[in-house]
């Protein structure tokens, strides 16, 4: 039987309309995937502002954004259904159901409603970025997997770049509320325009649950939700190792504003500029990623970002003297941090190659919840024992997860893994 689109492996563009689908597919996605990530980020540099909007505390603004970050435990239901059903309705379906988050965050006069909109956004962000990563991984072969996702992750550095910064200077000129609905509405409209994307091949995809497991008690069934075919104590290993990271760099990410701007006076526009900085450095990484993961190797290049966001770490509270060595400090540690997690998300996605989209979300959802408990922790750590203490939990969170991708993640699932 001749193989459909969704069917057939992609070993890179052989023709011209597949180059064309592939530059469409990394255009729309990579405008989609900015402002996905400028929602995520803009809480970083302009904590402290928006919380004054809201007529909050940073540290419960912070807790509202545990409560966003909490909702990545539903990305693998989203995975699930895509596995099943196909990536681009639930990418869609995230982005416009991130859409009304943003703008109920954008409108919101008491943190009641902000805190539904963050879980809306919250919900949008978690089906949309892995599922994309899911798709991405779809069309390229493992060898040349870190090429494209590291591609697609130059979005989270361009954010820092430009788009931060421009929400620096729009906050000033006008209000805090201003970014949101202009990111609101964007995605709505990326939400249509994702109709046009090409399907991707799906292999060995998961049919629908069968009449028996239908019946099986509750237990059982979630249980079987997350049963893994096969590579699965290396898979769920690797997870605990991006979850352990993410905690790690985001005590660090979700506190910076606040620490620059309580240290060395800094505002919306000047903190936007530190952004810049600091997207620099991460899209550093993710060059890096795209040029040499393939050939380094995922899990080795893992390990060189991990061990490197450790040193980091190490060194903050000494940079903490200057506002200059400080920013130096905090690009230092997150350009390692984001070499490392980009490069895992290729790790990841060879795992279970039959259950992409269910692992990719998986490892989102685990690793969310290590973003959640950092949104708690960071800002409530920073109060109590200042940079010394943010650095401390940090480093302890990244010694353990270097042990546990020394001793039990394995790269990939096979010999097609091995090969990359």
């Amino acid at each position: 039987m001749p193989k459909t689109r969704e069917q057939a492996p992609n070993t890179g563009a052989t023709n011209g309309t597949d180059d064309f689908s592939f530059a469409r597919l990394m255009t729309i996605s990579l405008g989609a995937r900015l402002m996905v990530d400028a929602s995520f980020q803009i809480f970083s540099p302009f904590l402290p502002v928006i919380a004054q909007g809201l007529n909050t505390s940073v540290v419960s603004l912070g807790r509202l954004v545990s409560l966003r970050s909490l909702m990545g435990l539903l990305s693998p239901v989203f995975g699930s259904i895509a596995d099943r059903s196909g990536y681009r309705r639930v990418l869609r379906f995230a982005l416009w159901v991130g859409a009304l988050g943003l703008l109920l965050i954008g409108i919101s006069v008491n943190l009641w409603i902000a805190a539904v909109g963050m879980v809306l956004s919250g919900i949008g962000m978690s089906g949309f970025t892995p599922t994309l990563q899911a798709y991405i991984s779809g069309r390229l072969p493992y060898a040349q997997r870190a090429r494209g996702i590291g591609i697609l992750e130059y979005s989270w550095a361009i954010t820092g770049i430009v788009s931060l910064l421009l929400i620096g200077w729009l906050i000033a000129a006008t209000s805090w509320r201003a970014p949101f609905m202009l990111l609101a509405a964007g995605m709505a409209i990326m939400g249509f325009v994702f109709g046009m994307l090409p399907s991707a091949r799906r292999e060995g995809k998961e049919g629908p649950p069968s009449a028996e497991t239908e019946s099986a008690p509750l237990t059982e069934r979630a249980a079987g939700f997350f049963r893994l075919q096969g590579n699965a104590r290396s898979a769920y290993a690797d997870m605990l190792v991006g979850s352990l990271g993410f905690f790690a760099g985001m005590q660090i990410m979700i506190t910076y504003g606040a620490w620059l701007a309580s240290e060395y006076g800094l505002g919306p526009a000047q903190l936007g500029a530190v952004a810049v900085v600091l997207g620099l450095f991460d899209l550093a990484a993710s060059v890096s990623v795209s040029l040499f993961t393939d050939r380094l190797g995922k899990r080795r290049s893992v390990t060189i970002g991990v061990a490197g966001s450790l040193i980091g770490y190490l060194f903050l509270p000494f940079f903490n003297s200057t506002l200059i060595l400080a920013v130096l400090g905090i690009a230092l540690a997150r350009g390692s941090f984001e070499f490392g997690v980009v490069s895992n998300f290729s790790l990841l996605s060879e795992q279970v190659p039959a259950q992409r989209g269910k692992v990719m979300t998986l490892g989102a959802a685990i690793g969310l919840s290590g973003a959640t408990i950092a949104s708690l922790t960071g800002p409530a750590l920073y109060v109590s024992h200042g940079v010394p203490g943010l650095a401390a939990v940090s480093a302890a969170a990244t010694v353990v997860a270097l042990v546990i991708l020394l001793l039990v993640v394995r790269e990939g699932s096979g010999e097609e893994a091995e090969q990359g």
